[in-house]
């Protein structure tokens, strides 16, 4: 079945998943193994794959027909699309046994774990044989060397203790560094509670702000209520405005009001103008930041704008141009720049010259079914918000719209997809 005999399952994480036919399926995830009570190697029962629409399922060893360095390949036949649950006594390697915390001698919890391997067994089952563990050793639980263990050797790896124990995140860390956030979130949902809300505490607030915007509803308040509100105002201010007032909004008034009031000024300030308009109409859909700038600004300087890597591909494609001040409210509101356009003008021009003064404008009282009639009218991805007075108050983009326009638990749906079967 396989080109190596030993297998580290966190090099296992992320590799791609082939069928039979060449067709990249998804990513391997996780792998499943069956704890026993008897301190024996646990079997592996097989993988987590996600596949290409965020869905993780779960596929059995019997269909893995190779595990080659670079990929994973399966074999023919069916393969249950049903998502991924995980069932008592079962443990998922990367998710819970990375980190934990055990002992090689009787009484005392002096390693923790970076990796663990599986080989195959004489009756071409799989087993994690192998534990890699680093020794703390010092007063101050200095690094030690990397051992390779047998599983017999390891205490701590049975449920009750992996259940219980506090545990380290950095290993779990380092294989979610190279995932997008939206599959971070994804992967979160599938760990334990306890397991959870460790990775939450040990990630930095930029990166959790953004994990949390791509969880569900019900999920994100569970985060946000776990942390304490010191942090809690932090994430809120590292969130896009649009998104953190989402979600003040469904907290009780007052909850939403000790954070507001927790967080710093200039950045509770767009938040709060936000939760003044309805979810449901341009006003509510909108970020307060979007790219502005005064007429007399170059080609050259729009341009340095919108490659901010922290833009979003929508929010870059249009730059604003009004008067004095740019930040939103701003002064008068003049026009925009379309990207495509910015790409065919002299850098040394104005952006004035290149001004779309003939756009309409969302008022930020506009509907839902309005603001998508736009975009469907005059092929955007992004729209300004401008009130009565010409003051830019915004943008809205079409993601913002499409998140809208799905029923609420779509992310849930697309997590927790119907059951079905494929046949690979």
């Amino acid at each position: 079945m396989a080109a190596t005999d030993r297998i580290f399952v966190a090099q296992l994480a992320g590799l791609p998943v082939f069928g039979p036919d060449g067709e990249v399926i998804g990513k391997v995830r996780d792998v499943v193994a069956s704890l026993r009570t008897d301190r024996q190697s646990p079997r592996v029962l097989g993988i987590v794959v996600e596949l290409v629409t965020r869905r993780r399922i779960f596929v059995p060893m019997l269909r893995v027909a190779t595990i080659e360095p670079h990929a994973v390949v399966l074999s023919t036949g069916s393969v249950n699309l049903r998502h991924f649950h995980q069932r008592p006594n079962e443990v998922v390697v990367v998710g819970q046994l990375l980190d934990a915390r055990v002992s090689i001698e009787e009484g005392s919890v002096n390693a923790i774990v970076v990796d663990a391997a599986m080989e195959p067994t004489r009756t071409r089952d799989w087993s994690i044989s192998r534990v890699a563990v680093r020794e703390r050793t010092g007063r101050f639980g200095r690094r030690g060397p990397v051992q390779v263990l047998r599983w017999e050797e390891v205490l701590g790896l049975g449920m009750a203790e992996l259940s219980s124990q506090p545990q380290g995140v950095q290993q779990l860390l380092a294989v979610f560094d190279a995932m997008r956030a939206a599959d971070v979130a994804n992967a979160l949902r599938d760990l334990p509670a306890k397991r959870r809300y460790e990775v939450a505490d040990a990630l930095d607030d930029e990166r959790l702000a953004d994990v949390i915007e791509e969880l569900p509803e019900d999920d994100q308040k569970d985060l946000l209520a776990h942390l304490d509100d010191e942090r809690a105002a932090d994430i809120l201010e590292a969130m896009n405005p649009d998104d953190a007032a989402d979600l003040l909004a469904e907290l009780s008034e007052l909850d939403k009001n000790r954070l507001l009031e927790l967080m710093e000024p200039e950045e509770s300030e767009p938040v709060k103008r936000l939760l003044e308009y309805s979810y449901d109409t341009a006003g509510g859909l909108m970020t307060p930041e979007p790219v502005a700038l005064t007429p007399d600004a170059t080609i050259a300087e729009a341009l340095a704008r919108v490659r901010n890597p922290e833009l979003t591909p929508a929010l870059s494609s249009m730059v604003f141009v009004c008067r004095p001040p740019t930040g939103t409210p701003t002064g008068r509101y003049l026009g925009c720049v379309h990207l495509q356009r910015l790409l065919r003008e002299p850098p040394s021009d104005l952006v004035a010259g290149a001004l779309d003064a003939d756009l309409p404008r969302l008022s930020p009282t506009a509907s839902l079914t309005e603001v998508t009639k736009y975009f469907a009218t005059y092929n955007l991805v992004c729209a300004p918000v401008v009130d009565d007075e010409d003051h830019l108050l915004g943008a809205v983009t079409v993601d913002d719209v499409l998140d809208h326009l799905l029923p609420e638990d779509w992310r849930e749906t697309l997590h927790h997809d119907e059951e079905g079967v494929a046949h690979a």
